[in-house]
This record gives C-alpha cells, sequence and structure tokens, in this order.
C-alpha cells in the first residue's frame, strides 16, 4: 500500500538526492535556498568543512525584521544581500542548491537577484 508523503516530506526527499549531485569541492560552496510560509533564507555553506560560511534571510535584512516576507520582492533582496556578502568575503563561484523546491518564485527570484549582483552559478 502507498503511503501518501506530505509536500514538505516529498520535497526533503527530493532535496536528500539532490544534494549527491551538488556536493562540490571547498572552491565551489553551496548557495542553499529554504522558504518558510512567512520568510525566505538563504545561506552559502563549505559542505568540506561542515559550516556557513555566509548567511541572510528576511528576518535580519538590513538589521531590521520587514513586515512582509514571504514574497517575491523580499526575495530579491535576500538574493542581493548574500551576494554582496559573500563578494566581500571573496567568494565569487558558487553551485545552486534549490532545497527541494521548484525553480520558480521566490527560489527563482533570490537566484537571479544573486546572479545580477555578482554571483557566478
Amino acid at each position: 500500500m502507498a503511503r501518501n508523503l506530505s509536500k514538505d516530506d516529498r520535497r526533503r526527499k527530493i532535496h536528500r538526492r539532490l544534494r549527491h549531485v551538488l556536493g562540490g569541492p571547498a572552491e565551489r560552496p553551496r548557495l542553499c535556498v529554504f522558504r518558510s510560509l512567512k520568510h525566505t533564507y538563504a545561506q552559502i555553506i563549505d559542505d568540506a568543512a561542515g559550516r556557513t560560511l555566509v548567511a541572510a534571510s528576511t528576518l535580519a535584512l538590513d538589521g531590521k525584521k520587514l513586515e512582509q516576507g514571504g514574497n517575491v520582492a523580499a526575495a530579491k533582496r535576500v538574493g542581493q544581500a548574500i551576494a554582496e556578502k559573500a563578494l566581500s568575503q571573496g567568494i565569487k563561484d558558487v553551485v545552486f542548491d534549490r532545497g527541494g523546491y521548484l525553480y520558480h518564485g521566490r527560489v527563482k527570484a533570490v537566484a537571479e537577484a544573486a546572479r545580477e549582483a555578482g554571483l557566478k552559478f
């Protein structure tokens, strides 16, 4: 009998499957995106060392909490912020990890904004 998976369980299963392909060398860390109902989070992770190098979110964007964090405009600001922080630390090339989400909406907005700000992936 088939077990019905929730949307989050299905996303986690896809994300685990993607991680086998996306794990790269330390020269190209992973830009991982997570979206909740209210906020969007992005972090650049060095998988070899197992630590987060740079992080940005709508929770603490520009040092203040946004009223609306779960929209495309806020996701674009997160993409710009993560790119600026990464470039200041000398990170130029990354591997994009969509986190099991479809490449659409907020996830796509983070990716495009990061590309426009100077990250290469």
